[in-house]
């Protein structure tokens, strides 16, 4: 079996990640995380934290920072029946509005996952509580009166649910489905970070969020930004050019790869933006450090299509060429998902596999509240 085909093969995208080595809750400070350095032309690794990471980028690089903000996308809510609410809460995951225009702003259906047998037809009363309710303490007038409600139009064989929200019959349109969610949400910690759903906290929603953090549409977080603090960016700017670009990040990002040949996988899409600010300064640099795999994606996108704004369906693995991104700052990412293929594209699946097992040995922790890793 030749080297080439052995880049393509999904198993050979696994490892064994111990437990203990996600981390569970974020480093405070965000810099106190590790840092490993690895530069690709001497091989050299050498170990480190984020206080030092502008010490380690080559000067005249461009930063690249995704600005996308994660919503409060996991809400409660319970089954009407008669208009009446079941005791029994469930979980509604929000994904994306459907868009049928060019704005989403116009939207007025959504795409969510409940968790819980739920049917077409079926009506959810949102609740910002997070215990199920004493049925017989509700009245069932607020059922009726100013209370949000979820009215499920589609079930797809994916899991995934077409809703409406209402209030007082009226369908809710994006920018109040938007403050609906900053009111009733829940930030969404990834389902590898242990929590009861009463123990997600003010920690959670302040370090699950980078500083630079305004365009808010992400189920998740562009983990590599979590690692710098207000005065390590304001750092950054003075000493490098920096620029941002949105891309929001869907739940694909944590799924794994599902083909056994890596080159017939349709990876998830992902709509982004960028500046003509942003895309001249992208063009015109000499190096460009990409603050995160999302980052990555976006550039490459740009770099191959020249567009500014759209939906990103670029998957980076080995024997794709990069044709802008010249660094990498990352996160520790799970087996098989697309985002190890898009570390192996820069660095060679094998060795990837072996910075990962150098990592675990030194202690670092893995996935959205672990350590970095730079490649140069």
């Amino acid at each position: 079996m030749s080297q080439i085909y052995d880049d393509f093969v999904l198993d050979n995208y696994n490892y064994t990640l111990p437990p203990h080595a996600i981390a569970q809750s974020p480093s405070v400070p965000r810099e106190s995380a590790k840092l490993l350095v690895y530069e690709r032309k001497s091989g050299k690794i050498t170990h480190s934290n984020f206080y030092h990471f502008s010490d380690f980028v080559p000067k005249d690089t461009l930063l690249v920072f995704n600005d996308t903000k994660v919503l409060k996308a996991r809400i409660y809510a319970h089954k009407l029946t008669h208009n009446a609410p079941s005791q029994k809460q469930y979980e509604i995951f929000f994904h994306k509005p459907i868009i049928e225009s060019s704005s989403p702003q116009e939207a007025t259906s959504y795409l969510v996952q409940i968790k819980g047998r739920i049917k077409c037809g079926d009506r959810l009363m949102l609740t910002r509580s997070l215990d199920s309710m004493d049925i017989d303490s509700i009245n069932i007038e607020s059922a009726k009166v100013d209370s949000i409600i979820a009215i499920v139009q589609a079930c797809y064989d994916n899991g995934m649910r077409e809703v409406i929200f209402t209030q007082n019959t009226l369908p809710l349109t994006y920018p109040q489905v938007l403050c609906m969610l900053n009111d009733y949400g829940h930030i969404p910690l990834p389902p590898y970070i242990k929590r009861d759903k009463k123990a997600y906290n003010a920690q959670d929603a302040a370090f699950y969020q980078s500083i630079f953090a305004k365009s808010i549409g992400s189920i998740a977080a562009p983990t590599a930004s979590l690692h710098f603090g207000e005065q390590s960016m304001e750092a950054l700017k003075k000493h490098f050019e920096t620029c941002f670009i949105t891309l929001h990040i869907g739940a694909g990002t944590f799924k794994s790869v599902d083909c056994p040949d890596i080159r017939q996988y349709n990876i998830h899409t992902e709509s982004f933006s960028l500046s003509p600010q942003s895309a001249k300064a992208i063009d015109n640099a000499r190096k460009v450090l990409c603050i995160g795999t999302t980052s990555a994606r976006c550039v490459e996108y740009y770099a191959k299509y020249k567009i500014l704004q759209g939906e990103c369906d670029i998957f980076l693995y080995p024997s794709i060429n990069l044709r802008r991104v010249d660094y990498l700052l990352t996160n520790f990412h799970l087996p098989k998902s697309s985002l190890i293929m898009l570390v192996s594209a820069m660095i060679g699946r094998k060795e990837c596999l072996r910075l990962y097992e150098i990592a675990l040995q030194e202690g670092y922790k893995f996935y959205s509240y672990g350590d970095g890793m730079l490649i140069l």
